[in-house]
């Protein structure tokens, strides 16, 4: 058979996988889109200041989390070979290990307040922005620990449950922000920290659903969970940081980007922060789809791996690719024909509306290597390879995007315009070299590390 007529029910099998993750992806990005609304209703400065935090936040607590994402190989690999201890055993070892990064973020995350007015960012947005972000590292913990148990429920392909947790927590966060945000049903107005206050409750109670659901899962299954040791296991530790670590460091080049490009973008005019941050919720949303389609090309490259199934692991990557195709090539189409549109749901500004309407045609440009280099980081972690996403990832954006951005918009004087040029660039070059990479890496035999 060849690799065509196999392609068809890969795609199928991705898809299965692909369609509740990318549906959950697009619930975190769905979380933050409510309270952009939300905070467009207060003004132009609170979209700015809970855009920097985010783009504070997101790059360190996620970087940390990412730590935890060589879960994604050893749990698949271990359910692939039939091997349901091996895969509770990760599971116990990637919460010590989330438990043992959790304090260090928080850290990292109140340090960088100082920093950020020290970069000279708008008084206006900063007096927001700081007790904002203050709030928010509260939600490390159950951030941390629900991708623990996360990666750990959708590599046994158990996924449902994952997707409930995240539209109901959806639910809670939306009826926070309006009770906290404007003070009503009684509940105080504490405005944009408000927000903050909402998403921390929603966290935590996914990490209680998915919790919940590991329990009901051990019931059905021998609760085989409870029946090993529970204590630190330093090897394996050792190797789901090994695995995670250039995982960690590729999501914090690509986060730490955006969080720079936005500190620029923050001494700019009010206009054109609200505007770069409206694009970046876009261009984030988009991006969710295509991250679970990513995900489920770890768990059925690694699954596939795990059986000795070296064609299907080639066949599986290729499905997803080619599924993120379809999709980032729709949504450039959409930013390319309807950006004024796009950007007058988050707010009816014109000045706003015009300068993001320029950012999303430009952004059009990357999102099919976007999909591309994202989906290609899944399927080589579904192999154990972690190791050249990180290199591609800091090479094109730190060596190519970052310089590109900074001369475009200050020294060249084209703004936020001249950013998204560099990001551009940047995602162009990462796309294409990972498309190459999984290319040269599934002509070869693949065998389990």
């Amino acid at each position: 058979m060849t690799l065509r007529k196999e392609l068809a029910p890969a795609v199928l099998g991705v898809l299965r996988l692909a369609a509740p993750l990318a549906l959950t992806e697009l619930g975190w990005m769905l979380m933050g889109i409510v309270d952009t609304i939300m905070a467009g209703r207060l003004n132009a400065t609170a979209v700015g200041a809970s855009s920097l935090g985010n783009m504070l936040f997101y790059p360190i607590a996620i970087s940390g989390t990412g730590l935890l994402l060589g879960l994604d190989t050893l749990i698949a690999q271990a359910f692939g070979a039939g091997d349901p201890r091996d895969c509770r055993r990760s599971l116990v070892n990637g919460l010590w290990l989330g438990l043992g990064i959790t304090l260090p973020l928080v850290a990292v995350i109140f340090a960088s307040i100082p920093a950020v007015r020290a970069a000279g960012t708008n008084p206006n947005v900063f007096a927001q922005f700081a007790p904002y972000l203050k709030v928010l590292a509260w939600s490390v913990a159950p951030l941390v620990f629900t991708v623990a148990l996360r990666r750990y429920l959708q590599a046994v392909d158990v996924v449902q449950v994952i997707l409930f947790a995240m539209i109901s927590s959806n639910v809670l966060n939306l009826l926070g922000d309006y009770a906290v945000m404007f003070g009503h049903w009684g509940a105080p107005r504490m405005g944009l920290e408000g927000s903050a206050w909402s998403t921390t409750t929603a966290r935590v109670y996914m990490t209680l659903v998915l919790a919940a659901a590991v329990w009901r899962h051990e019931r059905k299954s021998g609760n085989l969970l409870f029946q090993i040791s529970w204590m630190p296991d330093i090897e394996r530790i050792r190797r789901l940081i090994a695995l995670g670590l250039p995982a960690a460091a590729q999501i914090l080049f690509e986060g730490s980007v955006f969080g720079l490009v936005t500190v620029w973008a923050s001494r700019l005019d009010e206009a054109s922060l609200a505007a770069h941050s409206i694009a970046v919720q876009v261009i984030a949303t988009t991006f969710m789809v295509p991250l679970g389609i990513s995900s489920a090309a770890t768990v059925r490259v690694g699954q596939a791996i795990g059986r000795g199934d070296s064609r299907g692991a080639r066949t599986a990557g290729w499905a997803a690719l080619l599924l993120s195709t379809i999709f980032m090539g729709s949504a450039a189409l959409a930013m390319s024909l309807a950006p004024r549109f796009i950007v007058r749901l988050f707010i009816a500004d014109p000045a706003v509306v015009a300068i993001g309407a320029v950012l999303l045609r430009i952004a059009a440009l990357f999102e099919l290597f976007d999909g591309f280099q994202i989906v290609a980081t899944g399927a080589l972690r579904g192999l154990g390879d972690t190791r050249q996403p990180m290199i591609a990832h800091f090479l094109g954006y730190w060596v190519v995007g970052v310089p590109v951005a900074y001369v475009l918009c200050f020294p060249l004087h084209w703004g936020a315009a001249g950013i998204w040029v560099g990001l551009t660039a940047a995602l162009i070059l990462i796309g294409v070299a990972l498309l190459a990479v999984w290319w040269r890496r599934s002509a070869q035999p693949i065998a389990n590390p």
